[in-house]
């Protein structure tokens, strides 16, 4: 049995194609039902005995266990353009394909965040779990591929846990959060106001409303979408007659609007500020062009970030998530070496008693003929057999030792491999 990997994702494919490969809760859950070896025969992919669907919007990746990997390849691509109605030359080139080792250690760096659009993003792990368990539900994860996945799982939580490699990997809008938080502390008491209704400032609101703001306020030129954009939030309407009062109330303000020009100076936040103590202010300005006087960080107690100084926050994040990748592959070597040691050990298993049930084959055909051509007494008969059985035995004892011992120390594939092939094992019934 071999452990096959059939993926594309946000590096090899367009979003257009992602799209159409994509596999929804209930379209994952229909088919799973190919994979599943213990009920509607008709329904199995040929060479494939386990599987699991990983379908994000940046990646569709299954990982099968399987017989002959060049037409279980043919089966799973097959499939895919089938599920998905879309023809296998559209897609085909931007698939990548791994087996084995390959295949476990690239599960294992999704599951870290190494392969993610957004180093050490933390919903993978949890994408990967639900993957794991839609299988299991649908029986199409069987033993093997169980133990890769629990593996998996237990390497992005280790990563997660002992690493920095997820510390503050977010996105622009949620550095801007971050740096609120950072600013103001708790923000579950905070007050918020959103002018414009752009879709980066809408990102930012939910980073906010992620870490507990409830007060939110929407401003926009047009008072019906202003509307809009709040009703989700169920936050509060104001008009830009009453903006000053607003800003004067609030804690963050959060502008993204289309304006030309500025629509906030030091002088008309002064104006605003008529009993406002040095109480802070947190301004994020999301707008290009500007929506914010740089001056306005002249006046006390006010925050000012805008579009770059958030991009150059986010990519400090990121280098310094970077400099954990050597620690985590660290980590993932050492995991992928303890699996492969197992999946060599059942390997080995498998093979040893493959190779001792042909050898007792044998070993009873050629008894057979013997006995059918000699009249022996059944004393002569049972001597005859237990000295078959010894001489059997001992040739296989030494061949036994050696596999499991190379199995142990991580080599077993290649003598598994060469035993199976010379003794014609997965001839074996």
């Amino acid at each position: 049995m071999r452990i096959l990997l059939i993926g594309l994702s946000h590096k090899t494919t367009p979003v257009d194609i992602r799209e159409r490969l994509a596999f929804p809760a209930t379209a994952r859950r229909s088919a799973l039902t190919h994979f599943d070896h213990t009920h509607h025969q008709e329904a199995h992919l040929p060479e494939v005995k386990e599987g699991v669907i990983l379908s994000t919007c940046n990646r569709l990746e299954i990982y099968a266990l399987v017989g002959d990997t060049t037409i279980a390849s043919q089966v799973i691509i097959e499939f895919l353009s089938q599920a998905g109605g879309i023809p296998t030359a559209e897609f085909v080139e931007h698939l990548y394909i791994h087996q084995d080792e390959q295949a476990v250690h690239h599960l294992m760096q999704v599951a870290c965040g190494l392969d993610s659009l957004v180093l050490g993003e933390p919903q993978i792990l949890g994408q990967i779990t639900e993957a794991y368990e839609a299988a299991l539900g649908q029986r199409a994860a069987g033993p093997v591929l169980s133990a890769l996945f629990r593996a998996a799982i237990h390497t992005g939580k280790r990563a997660r846990t002992e690493t920095s490699i997820s510390a503050n990997a977010a996105s622009i809008s949620s550095v801007a959060a971050n740096l609120a938080e950072q600013l103001l502390g708790d923000l579950s008491q905070r007050r918020v106001l959103l002018i414009g209704a752009g879709e980066m400032g809408a990102i930012a609101v939910r980073s906010l409303l992620k870490r507990g703001v409830t007060d939110i306020t929407v401003v926009n030129r047009t008072y019906e979408k202003a509307v809009e954009m709040a009703e989700p939030w169920g936050g509060q309407v104001a008009s830009f007659q009453q903006l000053p009062a607003a800003i004067n109330q609030v804690d963050i303000v959060i502008t993204s609007t289309s304006a030309p020009h500025t629509i906030l100076d030091k002088s008309y936040l002064s104006e605003a500020f008529t009993d406002r103590t040095q109480r802070p202010l947190f301004i994020i300005d999301i707008a290009v062009p500007r929506d914010v006087d740089p001056n306005v960080s002249d006046l006390p107690g006010v925050h000012l970030y805008n579009i770059d100084d958030l991009q150059q926050q986010a990519e400090d994040n990121v280098r310094e998530r970077e400099a954990e990748i050597p620690r985590v592959e660290t980590m993932i070597a050492a995991e992928l070496t303890n699996f492969m040691n197992w999946l060599n050990s059942l390997g080995a298993v498998s093979t040893i008693t493959a190779m001792r049930h042909r050898a007792e084959e044998l070993r009873q055909m050629e008894l057979d003929r013997l006995f059918s051509r000699l009249e022996l007494t059944e004393r002569q008969q049972e001597l005859i057999a237990t000295m078959s059985h010894r001489l059997v035995n001992k040739i296989l004892h030494q061949p036994t030792i050696r596999l499991k011992e190379e199995a142990a120390n991580g080599n077993g594939v290649a003598y598994i491999s060469a035993l199976r092939q010379l003794f014609a094992l997965d001839q074996v019934a």
